[in-house]
């Protein structure tokens, strides 16, 4: 059990990037390779923020907040002139975009690990006759009100509506009057600033450094993949599930041990695609012929 919450509290943190590669799948039919180095780099502006002087819980809304700002201009300067492009086109424009941050971040802070101290203590309560760390508990229940807050802004708002109408009728939603590229610039912001509560999280468990994200990111992919692509709800309980089974193999499985967890996530990933292309809440494509 001790292991079981120690893997949710990694799952929320895979299923807050998780969430954000769906947001903007879900705009744009398209897998953003540079979301992992994206969090990092707001995790970057949020240790500096840290460091000089800002409260732990004054620096985190801030720092998303900018995420979200940095989000909207990645979209309006770097997307939106090839946003018709093919996918092809896309997806190499990301990768690049994901060089670009981690060598802006190398470049900025350097490349030697520094550690992101938490808010949480680092003692540990009994629940149950379970033993688990504040620190687990204090990610969980970050994690969970992020993604309550997303669920109800897409769910239960004007705006929440607006993006999610612009995203799976484009066509429709600009003969309403909806300005589409703009709903799809608040996705980005929005995916950017969920993307940097994962990196938050993970920071003071992992060192800060610029390559930090690139294992987390195989984890979201597999939550994703899990949960559906399509599903922000798959994408919650994805990433439990994989933060779960990656912890308990790590814990019993002996020949996985510490060093080959992130194969675990890769297999989720082939075993899903082929068992259930869909994944758990995926809606399966139909053709007419």
């Amino acid at each position: 059990m001790q292991q079981v919450v120690s893997g949710i509290a990694s799952g929320g943190v895979f299923a807050s990037l998780a969430l954000a590669l769906v947001l903007i799948y879900n705009a744009m039919g398209l897998v953003n390779f540079a979301q992992g180095e994206m969090a990092m780099f707001a995790t970057f502006i949020a240790f500096t923020l840290v460091d000089h002087g800002l409260s732990y819980w004054i620096a985190f809304p801030l720092t998303l907040l900018i995420a979200f700002a940095g989000g909207v201009l990645i979209q309006r300067i770097v997307i939106r002139p090839v946003e018709r492009a093919p996918v092809l086109t896309l997806v190499i424009i990301t990768l690049g975009l994901a060089t670009l941050v981690n060598g802006a971040a190398g470049f900025l802070w350097g490349y030697i690990p520094r550690a992101f101290s938490s808010p949480f203590p680092v003692s540990t309560v009994s629940i149950g006759g379970v033993v688990a760390s504040l620190q687990d508990l204090g990610v969980i229940g970050v994690s969970a009100a992020v993604l309550v807050l997303i669920y109800l802004l897409l769910q239960h708002t004007t705006i929440g509506l607006t993006m999610r109408a612009a995203a799976h009728h484009p066509e429709a939603s600009r003969l309403l009057g909806v300005r589409t590229s703009w709903m799809l610039a608040l996705g980005w912001g929005l995916a950017s600033a969920v993307g940097a509560v994962s990196g938050i999280m993970v920071a003071p468990v992992l060192l800060l450094e610029p390559n930090m994200m690139q294992s987390i990111i195989i984890y979201a992919f597999a939550a994703a993949v899990l949960g559906g692509i399509e599903s922000p709800l798959g994408a919650v309980i994805g990433g439990v599930i994989v933060g779960v089974t990656v912890n308990l193999a790590g814990a019993y499985l002996p020949f996985v041990g510490g060093d080959l967890r992130l194969a675990v996530g890769l297999a989720i990933i082939v075993v899903v695609l082929i068992l259930k292309p869909n994944g758990l809440l995926g809606r399966p494509s139909v053709r007419r012929v």
